[in-house]
């Protein structure tokens, strides 16, 4: 069975691999929250993680898999960019709420 991705998901990976953010912040609940290597951001703190994570290692995710358990959609993507390792595959668990990003946790 093929699960298509809300737009909000869709709008986040097309950001990312862009680095277009000056509405990144309106894909997400105001008082959203990220877990990205095992460190915490909620609320307006997302917008300056998000630009530290990519500045520097210029990420790019290829969406290879999506399954939904609920009301979470986990996506699997292969993420290659400057930084030790890349390629990898990560996991991104989305919790959304009114068709937002609500919870965000990535996983190697």
């Amino acid at each position: 069975m093929n699960i298509e991705l809300p737009p909000v998901i869709v709008a986040f990976f097309h950001a990312t691999n862009t680095r277009e953010f000056a509405d990144f912040l309106s894909l997400f609940i105001t008082d959203a929250h990220v877990n990205d290597e095992a460190n915490d951001y909620y609320g307006a703190e997302i917008a300056a993680w998000i630009d530290r994570a990519t500045a520097d290692t210029k990420p790019i995710a290829d969406v290879t898999g999506v399954t939904r358990d609920g009301e979470q959609f986990v996506v699997t993507a292969g993420v290659s960019g400057n930084f030790p390792g890349s390629p990898v595959q990560l996991r991104y668990y989305f919790t959304l709420k009114d068709d937002k990003i609500a919870t965000l946790l990535i996983k190697a």
